[in-house]
């Protein structure tokens, strides 16, 4: 449900040896020799423009400026079941994003300004979630894209369809949230249908979290999200007095699970697959004085590991601060034992999980509550067999980092279904900075599509977005 924006960009300065007259449409050959964090050569291309030498740091002017034309805007319509930011909507407020501040921000208006303009400060040159998610909310209505926006809605469908005239286009069906026109203000779900030429993929991965599969984990005590834990903190249902918890994973989210229930004085066994020496763990890739919470979290992870063969500490027992003649066990972080190369055997009814080592040995612990968090698989249930026939493996289930969707890397366009676009994690992209490269590559192709048909005098071309059932509401 999109098409071309009413956005160009020009360049001021040559930059990598790029003409000021050369065309961005030609995005394969700008691309030739670019190189970059991200496997997309579109991503680091614009990522380059956009953020010069950003990968070290600094702040550089970027060679791109940024011209409003309305002549060229493009009907096209966002759908989505919450308000403009997206999940960043639902992330715990307080954290700081992993990103620097400007990675964050969209073409047209600086973060660091929009943030001056608020008489706020950027924390080591970082933001919350709940100021990227009201940053990105309106960057919406000041580029007065809100037209555009039909907020409170689920897809239920996306499929092809035939039109009398005989062209194909894509038909999406789903239900819209409103407010009753009775009394009570009750919300109601209107279905909707729209028709339109090209589709474009967005969802993100954090709609299903992955789970272990293993005895037990469907138990009360076995959580899949960040969000339980704050739960249970806020209700009170866990405190410094509580058993103590299992943090299963070895990612971000799980690091900060381990921070909230360090803070709180609630003893944590942390468990994950790798070494904590493993390069492919992130705490090593991450620069220590940029991401200070998270070096603490390795440090706890690496000096205070579990030692095969010896009795596992009770944490609950455990003074939960360090001793002045350093006879606790563990005098640095108290509190908190971690168990490097470990999985989960099983969960058990009596709040006991197994863990077993690589050479197979056991371990038992008590708990008051286990989080597994070991990523997040994309709901694309409203795509025939989930979306699995557009992906590199048409055999595996779609993961951000195992088995993304197949896609052109200059158009984005899926290899096996034309019109059809992705962008964001369901293509390997995690970060906002290389989010704004597939956009880019998306909305080049559909603009050349559009070309082409004009020249042709297609008569199919009149067709956008076409609204039956019910006018979506933005």
């Amino acid at each position: 449900m999109t098409g071309e924006p009413p956005w160009s960009c020009t360049t001021k300065t040559h930059f990598l040896r790029i003409s000021c007259l050369l065309s961005l449409l030609d995005l394969e050959y700008l691309c030739e020799g670019v190189e970059g964090r991200s496997s997309n050569p579109v991503a680091v291309l614009f990522d380059a423009l956009l953020l010069p030498d950003g990968d070290f740091g600094v702040d550089c002017a970027s060679p791109l400026i940024w011209r409003h034309e309305p002549e060229r805007a493009t009907p096209h319509l966002v759908l989505g079941k919450g308000p403009p930011g997206g999940a960043w909507h639902a992330m715990e407020g307080s954290m700081l994003t992993l990103s620097l501040a400007n990675w964050m921000e969209l073409p047209g208006l600086k973060l660091k300004d929009w943030m001056r303009d608020k008489r706020r400060n950027l924390r080591n040159d970082r933001a919350t979630p709940a100021e990227i998610a009201s940053y990105y909310q309106h960057y919406v209505t000041k580029m007065d894209l809100e037209k555009s926006f039909a907020c409170g809605t689920t897809v239920t469908s996306v499929s092809r369809v035939s039109l009398e005239s005989g062209c194909s286009v894509w038909k999406i069906q789903g239900l819209q949230r409103r407010a009753s026109s009775g009394e009570g203000n009750e919300v109601i779900e209107v279905p909707f249908s729209v028709y339109a030429e090209n589709v474009v993929l967005a969802t993100g991965t954090h709609d299903i979290p992955a789970r272990l599969g293993v005895d037990g984990e469907n138990l009360p005590f076995v959580c899949h999200s960040f969000w339980e834990l704050e739960a249970a903190i806020s209700s009170g249902r866990l405190d410094r007095a509580s058993e103590p918890v299992l943090v299963v994973g070895a990612g971000l989210t799980a690091a900060d699970a381990v921070l909230a229930a360090h803070h709180l004085n609630t003893p944590v066994y942390h468990a994950f697959r790798r070494p904590v020496s493993d390069p492919a763990l992130i705490f090593n890739q991450l620069p220590k004085l940029l991401y200070p919470e998270y070096h603490k979290v390795h440090q706890m992870m690496s000096q205070q590991q579990h030692k095969v063969g010896e009795t596992v500490v009770n944490l609950s027992n455990q003074p939960l601060s360090s001793l002045a003649d350093g006879t606790s066990p563990y005098t640095c972080y108290p509190g908190y034992l971690s168990f490097p190369k470990h999985h989960v055997a099983a969960f058990r009814p009596d709040g006991k999980c197994v863990l077993e080592d690589e050479r197979g040995l056991q371990t038992v612990l008590q708990v008051s509550m286990a989080l597994v968090l070991i990523g997040a698989h994309p709901n694309l249930s409203f795509l025939q067999e989930h979306g699995r026939p557009l992906a590199l493996d048409s055999e595996e289930a779609i993961s951000c980092r195992r088995n993304p969707l197949d896609v052109n890397p200059y158009k984005y366009e899926c290899v096996k279904e034309p019109g059809m676009y992705a962008m964001g994690p369901l293509v390997g992209e995690n970060f906002v900075r290389f989010l704004k490269g597939g956009a880019l590559a998306i909305v080049c192709d559909i603009a050349e599509k559009r070309s082409k048909k004009r020249q042709e005098k297609c008569t199919t071309s009149s067709l956008n977005i076409q609204l039956t059932n019910c006018a979506l509401e933005a």
